[in-house]
């Protein structure tokens, strides 16, 4: 039933979206038909398309297992550490409250090209899997606690059989919302100039050159990208956390 409803919502969306092109936005050329963003689409093709998914993509990914990684690492080290929780978070909501492009063109001085794209997508998926993980060790069912403490488990015992598993569902929660977040913060820094192909150089230059439907063309592919990882993030944790599929519903 949900796919039904989400079938028909996407209709809807490009309907709404046709309805405005041939209307209120008729003539102005700001808002193309989807017919005519699809055909230029076709024109330009996967020679033009590939690259810059690739090189984007790329970036994005790399971003996402930095900032993830980091982001559970530092979860697990609170978790061990209490007294360290205050700095982490404090960390984490300023990494989160920063606009990407204020701090942008600063990484872009200190570590310059690539490894820019990669700092703003790992820096754009921190925050919130770091909430999402420390929510998740912290809801750890105490009666499992006690049991391995009862066997002389200690902390890291209690770490490993108890919270780490209670951790999984808010933690992959997290991840779901970090693989658009990470392909935003990759296109991002493409859009300061720190690449030289991408979707975000190429949206760059499309807006530039006025050539609308290309620029439709290129958001309408990020936009897919980014649900496409949100996707393969979910389907991995309805594999990895198969308990929680009814709570999600």
């Amino acid at each position: 039933m949900r796919r039904v409803q989400g079938l028909l919502g996407v209709i809807a969306l490009i309907g709404l979206w046709w309805l405005l092109a041939v209307t209120v936005f008729a003539g102005g050329g700001a808002v193309p038909t989807p017919g005519a963003v699809l055909s230029a689409m076709g024109a330009d093709g996967w020679a033009f398309y590939g690259p810059n998914i690739s090189a984007t993509l790329t970036a994005a990914v790399q971003g996402f297992l930095w900032g993830n990684g980091l982001a559970i690492g530092v979860a697990l080290l609170v978790l061990l550490v209490p007294r360290l929780e205050a700095v982490a978070t404090q960390l984490a909501v300023i990494s989160y409250c920063i606009p990407l492009l204020a701090i942008g063109p600063i990484v872009l001085v200190v570590f310059g090209g690539d490894a820019t794209v990669v700092f703003l997508a790992a820096i754009s998926v921190f925050f919130t899997t770091l909430i999402g993980a420390l929510l998740g060790l912290r809801s750890a069912d105490r009666a499992s606690l006690d049991v391995v403490t009862v066997y002389g488990g200690g902390r890291l015992a209690r770490l490993r059989y108890v919270q780490i598993i209670s951790a999984l569902p808010s933690t992959f929660a997290g991840l779901k919302i970090s693989a658009p977040s990470a392909l935003l913060g990759a296109i991002i820094g493409e859009y300061l100039g720190s690449n030289d192909a991408g979707l975000g150089v190429s949206l760059m230059i499309s807006q530039q050159q006025f050539q609308v439907p290309r620029t439709w063309g290129l958001a309408l592919v990020a936009g897919l990208v980014a649900g496409l990882g949100y996707a393969i993030v979910a389907l991995v944790a309805r594999v990895v956390t198969p308990w929680s599929r009814g709570e999600s519903q």
